[in-house]
């Protein structure tokens, strides 16, 4: 996999799929299969050639999948009430 386009990948699964995300509407496979198309959408928007998209499908899908397969819970309220902590911590107060 090329690097640069590997790099671009992990942004956009970061971008795009947070953990825990999924709200069973749809199964982990279609959800994956949909957002791998909009990835592949958007790579050629991106700069990316045919070619070198294509070449990659193969190794993307899986990095899709695994990403909206991840049942982590992420708890924004939690998140956020943390790092207003530690910067009353990091300010002195």
């Amino acid at each position: 996999m090329s690097n640069r386009f590997l790099r671009w990948v992990s942004t956009w699964i970061e971008d795009n799929i947070p953990p825990g995300a999924n709200p069973d509407l749809e199964s982990h496979a279609a959800r994956a299969k949909r957002l791998t198309e909009k990835l592949f959408a958007e790579a050629a928007e991106a700069g990316f050639s045919n070619f070198e998209t294509e070449e990659e499908r193969g190794r993307v899908a899986p990095l899709v999948l695994a990403a909206v397969s991840d049942d982590t819970d992420f708890d924004v309220d939690a998140y956020r009430l943390k790092s207003m902590l530690a910067q009353e911590n990091e300010d002195g107060d």
